[in-house]
């Protein structure tokens, strides 16, 4: 994007968004947060990552809380949060990848917000999150396995995000610029901004 166009793309977006968020989901590893990131900076928007407000709002990283109250009471916490996240008006927000997982989740981001699905790859995810050691449900002695597992569990459900766009081993600026262009023609439904 060049200067001038990118200021008027992002302010279009802006408009058209109103006070809904921009809500990324998708499998650990697809870059939700790096491309989160970067997105709200494009687009002058505050960015909020839902794992990092879980964890600053129970004083406990996600690997201890899913340790000390195991996962289901951390996808109780986690709905919480972001359903307080949503409210709080036009933003990026960078979801946990179980988030979309639930069911009530989904119906208020549906309602409330614009969702986009950060789709990776097996072989993308799992060069990216063997950089960190600290995923709870990659504990396993076969970590692929459990990837791949939960790919085929979870894809059918993100897939019914408002936009998909492919993350793959490229610049994050270039992921953040086709999703700016995705959300652009969604909200401008189907016309160029």
């Amino acid at each position: 994007m060049d200067g001038e166009s990118a200021v008027d793309k992002g302010s279009a977006i802006r408009e058209r968004l109103g006070e809904r968020p921009i809500v990324l989901v998708g499998l650990m590893g697809a870059g939700k947060t790096t491309v989160g990131r970067r997105v709200a900076s494009l687009l002058s928007l505050p960015f909020v990552d839902s794992d990092a407000e879980i964890e600053t709002v129970s004083t406990m990283t996600v690997p201890e809380l899913f340790e000390a109250y195991g996962e289901p009471e951390f996808r109780a916490l986690e709905a919480r949060v972001i359903a307080r996240l949503v409210q709080d008006g036009r933003r990026v927000i960078a979801t946990g990848g179980g988030a979309y997982m639930n069911a009530d989740t989904r119906a208020l981001l549906a309602e409330k917000a614009v969702t986009v699905w950060l789709k990776a790859d097996l072989d993308t995810l799992m060069e990216r999150v063997g950089r960190r050691a600290d995923r709870p449900l990659l504990k396993a002695a076969n970590p692929r396995k459990v990837m791949q597992e939960l790919m085929d569990m979870r894809y059918p459900v993100y897939a019914k995000a408002d936009l998909t766009v492919v993350s793959r081993a490229v610049k994050r600026d270039v992921i953040a610029d086709e999703l700016i262009e995705a959300l652009g023609s969604h909200l401008c439904g189907g016309s160029t901004l």
